[in-house]
């Protein structure tokens, strides 16, 4: 093994499937100690050049090099016992069992002597080995701990525990922060640098910028299967990244409406939820308003969402859209008045992803499509096929299933499903989460488009950038109850700051 070589070296990586070129002569490296961010739009190709790194995937073309000598990677313990570990974004972790069992899951130790030929589990021995490796990440729970009680950002610690118990000397960090709170976020990003402190090294793969500025040593970006370009420590920058990664510059900042938002067009009043059952949430919304909703996780904004939409019970209040009182005691009559829902988890909730996307988009409108209770599947191909066009939704076609889309062309089918009925208030909960910047500009240009046209929109965002990029005026909440509703000319991260931890408006 060579001591000056990098730690890891992709030479020339290429991957075809049926009618696409995934990657072309790709080149990356990792060198020992260093923390490499992997950026690209969705289909840019990061996925399966990691894919390819941890064994799920054979190349077509290239070499992988691990300390400068060549390796053949051709299955996943193949990677493992390389020393390369994967955190994926949705983590592979067992919540029936306790933090020990799924770091040493499918390897337990056992106990030796007379009771070895039972292969009984030493208990003792796997929960302190586990403890170990919970110290060096300063997690401060118990091996026993069952894992349900852990928040995701634990139990993310918790495999990222399990990858150091296989003595991963690189780790490829898929999103780790998506699900995670700022406080949760900033405590992660000490635990990389802590890893890089101590000789590990870190893939680092997000869409949050701001924190690839922070962390990364180096980031490398890919764009259509090629890479696009390296930049160094001091050349990491949002603009820049941003640049490489789509190709052109786009442009985020507020852009004010070209018309007045007609006043009282939809009035929340003295809204109870279940999570929340003491406070009330009253607010009004303009027709042709863009009205953010921010707040710190768990300040009760989804959960208003999902009581305005019918999805959960509301204890009380009162919803006015046109002035007129709507009664709205499930998602279907929401619907019924032309409100919706773009649901924060969007292949749980707002999707049926092994379906295909003409499916997915003509459901709610079936009655529409049919006659004497048959559905024209001509008329239904039509619609989706206009919807998934005017969208852009980037596919060869509408009979595909919709778990194979990128999650910015998943979000833009959920939002086809909706503009065909032609909506009147569109409530957006967490709209650009895990998408790339480039299916971002396009959704905010959507947004604008929408309320352009009339629409009310509702806008809840944990991306502070975003939220003050799109509002026409923002409200902001802590623990159930609205602390102040900003006009545009106060909207600023301090103000925001101030109103999410419960503090009074100035």
């Amino acid at each position: 093994m060579n001591s000056h070589a990098p730690l890891l070296e992709m030479r020339g990586i290429g991957k075809r499937f049926p009618g696409v070129v995934a990657l072309e002569a790709v080149d990356f490296h990792v060198n020992a100690a260093e923390v490499v961010a992997l950026l690209g739009e969705n289909g840019a190709g990061k996925s399966t050049l990691m894919k390819i790194l941890g064994g799920l995937y054979q190349p077509d073309a290239g070499e992988i090099l691990i300390g400068g000598s060549s390796v053949a990677i051709h299955s996943v313990n193949d990677s493992i016992g390389l020393g390369i570990g994967f955190i994926h974004q949705e983590l592979n972790v067992l919540d029936n069992l306790d933090v020990a069992a799924n770091v040493f899951l499918g390897r337990e130790p056992v106990m030796s002597g007379a009771l070895k030929p039972l292969r009984l589990i030493d208990r003792r021995k796997m929960s302190a080995d586990t403890m170990v490796h919970l110290r060096r990440l300063g997690l401060d729970v118990s091996p026993e701990t069952p894992l349900s009680r852990l928040s995701i950002a634990q139990q993310q610690l918790v495999e990222i525990a399990k990858a150091l118990s296989l003595d991963a000397r690189l780790l490829i960090m898929d999103e780790p922060t998506s699900s995670l709170t700022l406080t949760e976020t900033e405590r992660l990003l000490e635990v990389v640098k802590d890893l890089r402190a101590h000789g590990v090294s870190v893939i680092y793969i997000s869409h949050r910028l701001g924190e690839v500025a922070q962390i990364a040593d180096r980031a490398v970006v890919l764009r259509d299967g090629r890479k696009a370009g390296t930049l160094a420590r001091e050349e990491i920058t949002h603009d820049r990244m941003v640049q490489l990664m789509v190709g052109r510059e786009l442009q985020h900042r507020y852009v004010a409406p070209q018309h007045t938002a007609e006043a009282g067009f939809f009035e929340v009043r003295d809204l109870q939820t279940t999570r929340y059952p003491g406070r009330k949430i009253s607010f009004a919304l303009g027709k042709g308003e863009i009205l953010g909703f921010a707040g710190l996780v768990g300040a009760g904004r989804s959960e208003m969402a999902q009581a305005i939409f019918g999805v959960d019970a509301k204890l009380g209040g009162d919803i006015l859209l046109g002035g007129q009182n709507v009664a709205i005691n499930s998602s279907r009559d929401a619907i019924r008045q032309g409100i919706y829902l773009v649901p924060e988890d969007r292949r749980q909730t707002g999707l049926i992803v092994e379906n295909t996307i003409r499916e997915n988009i003509s459901l709610p409108a079936l009655p529409r499509y049919a006659v004497r209770g048959l559905v024209s599947r001509e008329q239904e191909r039509a619609a989706a096929e206009t919807f998934s066009k005017r969208l852009n939704v980037k596919t060869a076609s509408i009979e595909t299933l919709v778990k194979n889309l990128s999650g910015g062309n998943q979000q833009k089918v959920v939002l086809a499903k909706w503009l065909q009925l032609n909506p009147k208030v569109m409530i957006f909960d967490e709209p650009t989460r895990g998408i790339d910047v480039g299916a971002k500009a396009e959704i905010y240009e959507l947004m604008r488009g929408l309320a352009a046209n009339g629409v009310g929109v509702i806008v809840i965002s944990s991306d502070m950038e975003e939220i003050l990029g799109l509002s026409d005026r923002l409200a902001v909440m802590h623990e159930g109850r609205i602390t102040g509703i900003l006009d545009r000319e106060a909207c600023t991260e301090e103000n925001v700051m101030r109103l999410a931890v419960g503090g009074h408006q100035l």
